[in-house]
């Protein structure tokens, strides 16, 4: 079947299949790539809010609490501004609410086991991080993506236990705790806590569906671009053996054709010394030596 097809044609199949082997492969080594890149954009932001909020929690324990400890004892309502998850939170909640919304998909929250604020209640998913963290002790962070309706979120884990035996105050008993505590959260929840225990987990999350849409966005603008410059190499290559190579075969073909029925005044005129002109060369030579030959043959012929 190939053997009938015109060169151009046999070139241009060539030149195709070339082209989608290109685009598959650089799409596949593109996608993995934007993906990974993708991957990192997510993770970065995710570490860098988590590190934030860390931050807020070291700030409310070392500089917050000191401060207001005392007003404990005295205060009828419980000031929650001395809890490092409150203040995280709170911090987390105005950064959702700031620049148009742009961050109402992140989420942060202490997910915890035995909370005082039910508010931080750990859900299925949440209770079976804060488990393997407490399982495996070497654990120090987790991610991964996780899907919800509203599209899929990269979340960033780590572990919360009680460092400072001060925390204890308001978690080991009832009896224990400032009063103002119990009169606001009541002498149900959040007590039995222990030394070194990690009775909870920092969770946070970040929506991924866009960076990666934009991945896949950019990924085929890479591949229509390519395939764009493809397809003017093709067309330029066409136009090229069109006018380069076909049209001159064709019309030494013609030109031989007149040979073949005894024109011998034609002449194979091609000026550069390309391949074309080396046959054109060799053409005319053929011809000459045909007229002798057939002068030879017949030396009263004329031709």
């Amino acid at each position: 079947m190939l053997k009938n097809l015109k060169l151009g044609v046999k070139l241009n199949l060539l030149l195709l299949s070339v082209f989608l082997v290109v685009v598959l492969i650089s799409g596949f080594a593109l996608s993995k790539i934007l993906d990974n890149y993708a991957r990192h954009v997510v993770e970065d932001r995710a570490l860098l809010l988590i590190e934030t909020m860390s931050s807020v929690r070291e700030y409310t324990s070392k500089e917050i609490i000191p401060e207001l400890a005392p007003r404990l004892e005295t205060e009828d309502q419980f000031l929650p501004e001395t809890v490092p998850a409150y203040s995280a939170r709170s911090v987390f909640d105005y950064l959702r609410e700031r620049d148009n919304g742009s961050y109402g998909n992140f989420f942060y929250k202490e997910a915890t086991l035995n909370p005082t604020n039910k508010r931080d209640k750990a859900d299925s998913f949440e209770q079976k991080i804060v488990e393997r963290f407490r399982n495996q002790k070497n654990l120090k962070e987790e991610t991964d993506f996780r899907r919800f309706p509203g599209g899929e979120l990269f979340y960033v884990a780590r572990p919360l236990a009680i460092t400072q035996s001060s925390c204890l105050r308001c978690h080991s008993t009832p009896e224990a705790a400032p009063k103002s505590h119990i009169l606001t959260y009541g002498d149900q929840n959040g007590f039995g806590w222990k030394l070194n225990e990690i009775v909870g987990a920092q969770v946070l999350s970040v929506p991924a569906s866009t960076v990666f849409n934009e991945a896949k966005r950019l990924r085929f603008v890479v591949i229509g671009i390519l395939g764009g410059f493809f397809l003017l190499a093709i067309l330029l290559i066409n136009l090229f053996l069109k006018f380069s190579v076909i049209k001159h075969i064709k019309r030494m073909a013609q030109l031989s054709t007149q040979v073949s029925t005894g024109d011998m005044n034609i002449e194979f005129k091609h000026d550069a010394n390309d391949e074309i002109g080396i046959l054109a060369k060799s053409l005319n030579r053929m011809k000459v030596s045909l007229q002798m030959a057939m002068e030879m043959l017949d030396p009263d012929s004329k031709l």
